[in-house]
């Protein structure tokens, strides 16, 4: 007779059953299919139109934020489109990004979003922050003073390589 026992208990172990995505997480691929779809109905759009929409919707995507976030968010935006005008605003999984190519740079993720303790401004690895064999690529944000806007300013322009 077949035994009726899992993997697991056979062998002794105890394994976490997995739940999937968590609702945060199924959230925000909603939001980048939305984007996407929203991408590709602009098409006929000249590319001075396209990037205004765009700008458009990061702006409304950060005045959406809790007043916490939405006001680092509003000053991490500043900063990156100065320190990097050639970054391209964009909507990434409902996230501020800033993209070269099509392809994001960095991004803001505000605290609420995922529930964190701390908003985050996280940089892919399409940005040249590399130092040695290991360097940061996601920093917590709680407020900003001058110091870390001149931080963030020279991480955006490094990142750029």
């Amino acid at each position: 007779m077949p035994s009726t026992k899992s993997p697991a208990e056979v062998s002794g172990t105890t394994t976490e059953q997995y739940n999937g995505f968590t609702a945060e997480e199924r959230a925000a691929m909603k939001e980048h299919a939305h984007e996407e779809k929203k991408t590709a109905a602009r098409r006929g759009l000249s590319r001075a139109e396209k990037e205004a929409a765009v700008e458009r919707d990061v702006l409304a995507k950060i005045a959406e934020m809790p007043e916490a976030d939405r006001v680092l968010a509003e000053r991490i935006h500043e900063i990156v489109r100065t320190a990097a005008p050639d970054l391209a605003p964009k909507l990434w999984y409902g996230m501020p990004a800033y993209a070269r190519d099509g392809k994001v740079v960095c991004h803001f993720q505000s605290a609420e979003k995922f529930k964190s303790r701390y908003a985050t401004l996280g940089f892919s690895d399409q940005a040249a922050l590399d130092d040695g064999a290991m360097w940061p690529t996601s920093y917590a944000v709680r407020e900003l003073t001058a110091a870390d806007e001149e931080r963030i300013s020279a991480l955006v322009k490094k990142a750029m390589g």
